[in-house]
């Protein structure tokens, strides 16, 4: 187990880290501290981060999340890349033309997707404790397993404040593997405001089946609240 940093959630701007709100991490929602540094030693951020820099300088194909959300949304949509990482899919994002800001509680991702892909706004954040000012955004994504990073119990506070961030009608598509139950982030994301509209296997809308390995959902945000980010 490595500790988690315990500065408040911060802005990384040209290599320098200010205050972006005032939440402390992992401290405000009572969730606990995220799986991402209860399973993984101080060095898994640095090999993440050098891993798909590598894939990347390789041509590997790292944009396929970011593909599919682009053909949901209109041109120059604000998108919220929600435990962003190092910033991957959020760059490609941001590259078609789209107005990103991306949220991770690993400050050494962040500080990577701010070196490797500048133009999105990227912050260091509790997901459980997100609190952005201004205007709602029109589509959020969870890629890369995030809600299996997140604090375990947390991910209905996640998916809740992801939500509060969203328009009604805005878009939010999640991804990820075996460790969460389809039913329980049905029960959440319906808790939320979110409904569910379609389901595949992949990022690339391979059939969904009972027996895939992996769930890419689309969730559209129910219109009946108010989006706690007008706040």
């Amino acid at each position: 187990m490595r500790s988690a940093a315990s500065a408040a959630p911060s802005r990384v701007e040209a290599g320098t880290l200010v205050h972006a709100w005032s939440l402390p991490a992992h401290q405000n929602a009572g969730m606990g501290v995220p799986r991402w540094f209860t399973e993984y030693d101080e060095a898994h951020s640095a090999w993440y981060v050098e891993r798909f820099r590598g894939l990347a300088a390789d041509g590997v194909d790292l944009g396929g999340e970011a593909r599919l959300l682009d053909a949901l949304v209109a041109p120059g949509s604000r998108i919220l890349d929600a435990g962003c990482g190092t910033g991957r899919v959020g760059a490609v994002l941001h590259a078609r033309g789209h107005h990103v800001t991306g949220v991770d509680i690993d400050a050494h991702l962040v500080q990577a997707a701010a070196t490797d892909h500048p133009g999105p706004t990227w912050l260091v954040g509790d997901l459980t404790a997100l609190d952005l000012r201004g205007e709602p955004f029109d589509a959020a994504i969870l890629a890369g397993n995030v809600l299996l990073f997140v604090a375990e119990g947390s991910e209905p506070r996640v998916l809740e404040r992801v939500a509060a961030h969203v328009r009604p009608d805005g878009v939010v598509a999640v991804g990820f593997g075996t460790g969460y139950l389809l039913r329980d982030f049905d029960g959440h994301c319906a808790a939320a405001g979110l409904d569910l509209e379609h389901r595949f296997a992949t990022w690339d809308l391979r059939p969904w089946h009972p027996d895939a390995e992996f769930a890419v959902s689309v969730l559209r945000r129910r219109g009946d609240q108010q989006p706690a980010a007008n706040t």
